[in-house]
């Protein structure tokens, strides 16, 4: 693995244990020698984990749409800040330079990046692993949901199971490089219509 993408908040959130996070994520990523790519900003859990990684001296990869770029707070101290024309083509770079995704803590446009790489992963797009990170129980909430979408039929258990999970960075990483993606020819079936 040479790059992770981070998608996060451009908000710290309310729980100092959410940029504490952040922070060690970046720490570790640049002690595994991980650069980082995420979505360019300088405030918030973004520019806590792209902060961490610099100052670890790993490397980091910001991309931020032009309209977003005075909104967000663009980092100006990054190893390469590349502006781009939308949000589309922010998602595309993201996911064309990174060989897995992990979320922290963030909001709907966190949940929003996390379920299209997902959702590309599941349709064979690609064969990367997805990742929550599950700060102070922050996702608990959303894998019990997703448990219950598979317990209602409207997913595979092995496409639940392509999400991976872990509430420390150290198991978040340990579990991206042991991922193996399903081995899945058909997803549905002629009789399941």
């Amino acid at each position: 693995m040479k790059r992770l993408c981070v998608f996060c908040g451009s908000s710290p959130g309310f729980d100092p244990q959410y940029l504490e996070a952040a922070r060690g994520l970046g720490r570790a990523l640049a002690g595994a020698s991980i650069g980082l790519v995420y979505g360019g900003a300088s405030v918030g859990l973004m520019g806590a984990v792209a902060d961490a990684v610099l100052e670890a001296g790993g490397q980091v990869i910001g991309v931020i749409p032009e309209s977003l770029k005075k909104k967000e707070i663009a980092h100006a101290g990054l190893t390469d800040l590349r502006v781009v024309a939308s949000m589309h083509e922010r998602k595309a770079l993201m996911a064309e330079l990174s060989d897995g995704f992990i979320a922290l803590p963030g909001g709907i446009g966190t949940f929003e990046e996390l379920f299209e790489v997902w959702t590309w992963a599941q349709l064979g797009h690609h064969q990367k692993p997805c990742a929550i990170y599950n700060v102070a129980g922050f996702y608990d909430g959303l894998t019990a949901f997703l448990d219950g979408v598979v317990a209602s039929g409207f997913m595979k258990q092995n496409h639940r199971d392509m999400l991976v999970t872990a509430d420390t960075a150290a198991a978040l990483l340990d579990k991206l490089r042991a991922y193996e993606p399903p081995a899945v020819t058909k997803w549905i079936k002629a009789d399941e219509r």
